[in-house]
């Protein structure tokens, strides 16, 4: 018989994966989407018209949030990018919600776990959370302490324009450089970022003429992976801790924590208890959801339940994220205003839900324990169809079929040009898209030495879009 530490560790083990195979379809699915969204909506016209304290420009700013990625990281560089090119506060604090509550992969995966009520009060609070935070901004925005964090930005990124990404706003890597037509030197956080900034300097027809391409295919591939990159430890992280809090948390520890009983008090202590869980737990983007899987299963009220939810641009890491751009006197609005929003928000999705009598009821449903995961069924089928696609995809990126560039990188695979960093070897010379694949070879050569630095002719006869 195993001890119990080890029996409850696989067990945590078996719930986590069991989590994560349930919804890895879903994230798949969404993700595919939303890097369609990210390569073929054009952000440039959206971020023009987010300057105006208007209705109009607040629609906007949810649309654009509703269509970007999923990461709270990425959220708040994207946001930091629209703040200090002239976006009103309200706006891009709007599109920060938007692009954590709204988005397609969230969604799908929030249905999966934990069902159609929280999927609709996730979408109706998307929008309740941006409402309320757009009133709380207007009556307390402290507009000069935000001019003065704008100016800061503006000069920062002025000083260290060269080491700003382009791409998503984010710093800049010297292992990630490109120098333009004109002469200059841009920075990218990632290889990623640099391929994304090749592929719009190439430029492409419109998107249903890309996707009959391998360069479109190609686009696609790039970005998935990039989307991937920025949020999978998030991911795998939420789903294993939620394994282990629904095995080895007393219920008693709930029970501490959240009030039970009836009564607006409880249900808003509850609200309040979701969002402080939220900052101090570490999980963010999509990682939340199953960690909210772990509450609803400790008996925690559906307002807990759905605040938790909310609260991943408010987590410790972010925060942190936030006082670095925009200083600790605004860190602190911020944290302020969204813990209010969020709190506020969750209180007023569970009374509303109580009155329409759809507040689900966890009694008598199968527990995350007593449940089975890997069976043959739809999952099953709906898994193999997605890995199919993130197999296509990647393989497409790996391959470099149609991407811009003569030459291939050896180490990583990506195409570049002649004008990256440059190496010669046993008589032939590899071209690299960063410093540091160009020191991973100069380590191991022949490793390495075997890759043609040329694309095929086939992959070649496809670049053309």
């Amino acid at each position: 018989m195993e001890p119990p530490l080890i029996e409850g560790v696989l067990e945590s083990l078996r719930v986590g994966l069991g989590f994560l195979w349930t919804a890895a379809w879903a994230i798949i699915m969404g993700l595919t989407i939303t890097s369609l969204v990210q390569v073929y909506v054009s952000k440039e016209r959206m971020a023009q018209v987010l300057g105006d304290d208007d209705l109009s420009s607040l629609a906007t700013a949810t649309a654009f949030g509703a269509a970007s990625s999923g990461c709270s990281f990425g959220a708040a560089a994207i946001g930091k990018g629209l703040f200090a090119k002239g976006a009103h506060v309200v706006n891009f604090l709007a599109f920060m919600f938007a692009s954590t509550n709204l988005i397609v992969e969230l969604g799908l995966m929030i249905l999966i776990l934990l069902g159609w009520e929280f999927l609709v009060a996730e979408l109706l609070g998307g929008l309740v959370l941006i409402a309320v935070m757009a009133f709380i901004v207007r009556l307390t925005l402290p507009e000069p302490l935000f001019d003065e964090a704008r100016a800061q930005l503006t000069r920062h990124e002025h000083d260290h324009s060269a080491m700003v990404d382009p791409t998503c706003g984010m710093d800049g890597s010297t292992d990630h450089t490109l120098v333009t037509d004109g002469g200059d030197t841009l920075t990218f956080c990632s290889a990623g970022c640099l391929e994304t900034y090749r592929q719009q300097a190439a430029g492409s027809g419109t998107w249903h003429d890309d996707l009959r391409s391998w360069g479109g295919w190609y686009k696609l591939g790039n970005q998935y992976r990039k989307e991937w990159s920025m949020i999978w430890k998030d991911v795998v992280a939420g789903f294993l801790i939620s394994g282990f809090v629904i095995v080895f948390v007393p219920q008693q520890v709930w029970n501490t924590l959240f009030l039970e009983g009836d009564g607006v008090l409880v249900t808003a202590e509850n609200a309040v208890m979701g969002v402080t869980i939220a900052v101090i737990s570490f999980v963010g983007s999509m990682g939340n959801v199953p960690f909210a899987v772990a509450l609803w299963g400790g008996g925690i009220s559906f307002a807990g339940v759905i605040a938790f939810v909310y609260a991943d641009l408010i987590t410790i890491p972010v925060l942190n994220v936030y006082r670095k751009y925009y200083g600790w006197a605004v860190m602190l609005y911020i944290l302020g205003v969204f813990f209010v929003t969020m709190a506020f928000t969750g209180l007023l999705m569970e009374l509303l839900f109580d009155a329409l009598g759809i507040v689900p009821n966890l009694a008598g449903g199968e527990t995350a324990t007593e449940a089975t995961y890997f069976e043959l069924d739809y999952t099953l089928a709906l898994n193999l169809v997605a890995f199919a696609l993130s197999g296509v995809l990647l393989y497409v990126y790996r391959r470099g079929l149609g991407a811009p560039g003569q030459h291939r990188d050896p180490v990583c695979g990506m195409r570049t040009d002649d004008d990256g960093p440059s190496t010669t070897y046993d008589g032939e010379t590899y071209y690299f898209c960063s410093t540091a694949c160009k020191r991973a070879f100069e380590e191991t050569p022949a490793e390495f030495a075997g890759e043609s630095p040329r694309g095929s002719d086939s992959e070649s006869s496809h670049e053309h879009h």
